[in-house]
């Protein structure tokens, strides 16, 4: 069963940083690309940041210059460094992958969120 889960959300103050981390498991058969979303109460799911297996990243304009996504594809993992946090970054942020596994073909899944909280 294929599955992603994120770790590493919390508490920080504004201009703190925090890393956060998206581990796919199961019987995965190939990784394609990777990503981070975001979602604040009252608004619409957003882009964060997207990294192909290659190596090309993309970035939402807000978040550009302070956040940096990575991955290790040998891990099946994909990070986010978030640094000079924001209160205008507090949202439940989620990790998404295109996955090809043995049974169902590729899908999109999606990790079950991790709460990051900024204060003022």
């Amino acid at each position: 069963q294929v599955q992603l889960v994120e770790s590493g959300g919390g508490l920080v103050q504004a201009g703190g940083s925090l890393k956060l981390s998206c581990a796919a498991s199961g019987s995965i058969l190939s990784v394609g690309t990777m990503g981070w979303y975001r979602q604040a109460p009252g608004n619409q799911r957003e882009l964060v940041a997207t990294l192909t297996r290659g190596g090309s990243a993309n970035y939402a304009d807000s978040v550009k210059g302070r956040f940096t996504i990575s991955r290790d594809n040998a891990k099946n993992t994909v990070y986010l460094r978030m640094n000079s946090l924001k209160p205008e970054d507090t949202a439940v942020y989620s990790c998404n992958a295109d996955l090809r596994d043995s049974e169902l073909g590729c899908r999109r899944y999606w990790g079950q969120g991790t709460q990051v909280t900024v204060s003022s």
